[in-house]
Formats: structure tokens, sequence, C-alpha cells
């Protein structure tokens, strides 16, 4: 079934499966297709972001369970308190899953990283639906689930155009300044393929 995703400025997305069908106004996009149905979303809408530090954050990071929270918190462990876990691939792939949630809560469509070389970790991030941008190195910068706090620029995913592939991302900002001096915490809503994986409630 066709959606249509709107953003308080009045630009849409017509998005047909795992495809954009026709990026425009809100108005001609209704006009076009008046049996489609809308979502409407608080804010801009913006191509997903990338977060540059996949392998940082998904293999070499615990993402606690909120039942953990009182004993590990709430933030990603690394370093020292993660080598103090005990660590299988069962715990791992939790995490991983965990660490994704939270990514695509970020409104990130894709992450880079080099060889993810945890079978657990890679499968949860196949399962999402998240693109996999190869890389060379380490990007710098500080590895953070809000790309716009890692301290590097910001990298967005393909342009949200007809044909091109149903990635995007929707933040309760007024412009693209605010959500670079907010962040990306203001994420509302996160398409990956053209499904709805994350909405905040």
């Amino acid at each position: 079934m066709l959606t249509i995703h709107a953003d308080s400025k009045g630009r849409a997305l017509a998005v047909d499966g795992a495809w954009i069908a026709r990026a425009g106004s809100l108005e001609d996009l209704l006009a076009d297709r008046p049996g489609a149905r809308v979502r409407r979303w608080p804010g801009i809408l913006t191509p997903g972001l990338v977060n540059l530090h996949g392998d940082e954050l998904l293999e070499e990071a615990y993402h606690p369970d909120p039942r953990e929270a009182d004993a590990l918190g709430t933030e990603p462990l690394t370093g020292d308190a993660l080598a103090a876990l005990a660590m299988d691939d069962a715990r791992w792939g939790a995490s991983a899953r965990r660490g994704v949630q939270r990514m695509l809560a970020h409104g990130t469509v894709a992450v880079s990283c080099g060889d993810l070389r945890n079978r657990a970790v890679r499968d949860a991030v196949h399962r999402s639906g998240l693109g996999v941008l190869g890389r060379l190195g380490r990007p710098g910068g500080t590895a953070s689930l809000d790309p716009y706090a890692c301290g590097l620029p910001v990298t967005f995913a393909e342009p949200r155009e007809s044909g091109s592939a149903a990635r995007f991302a929707v933040f309760d900002v007024p412009d693209e300044a605010a959500l670079a001096a907010r962040g990306a915490g203001t994420c509302v809503a996160t398409v990956v393929g053209g499904r709805l994986v994350y909405r905040r409630r």
C-alpha cells in the first residue's frame, strides 16, 4: 500500500514498498494519489543519517538492557567496563539489537564500518535493514549514537527523490540549523526500506 509521509513544511514522500515513488508537496502527492495512506509528522523530513562509528558502537560497546540499568547504567559500556562483562554470542546479539534500535531512534539509516567480525552483530545489523557502508581505518571523533555529537561532519544517506530507496528520517525541529543545534535526539520517525522502524511515542 502506498504511504505518503509529510512534514510540517508540507514536504512529502510517497513510499511504495521499499522505494520512493514520488517526492513533492503534500498537496501535489495527495492530488496524484488520493487513496494513499497519509502519515503527518511534526518537524522536517530529511535523508536518514549515516553513523560513522558502526564498529565502535556495535562490536566494541555493550548496550545495557533496561533491566540492567541499576547495575550498569544506560549508556554504552566500552573499554575496561566492557572487558569486565561475560560476553557470549547471545549477549553480543542482544546488545547489537539494542544498539541498532537506539541508532534508529536517532534517525540513522546506515552505518559505516569495517568488516563486522562478530556474527551475532552482523546478523542484528542485517535483520534491521540498516545500510552498511565500508570504511578504511577509524573515522576519528567520538563514537556517539547521535551523529551530531561525534565531532565530525554529519553524513546523510542518499537524497530523497523519485526512484531512490525509502530511507529517511523526521526530526521535530523547524529547520536544518535547529537540527544541527539540537541534535538527532529530536528524531520522531525513521523509515528504512519503506518500513517505519522507529516512531517516538
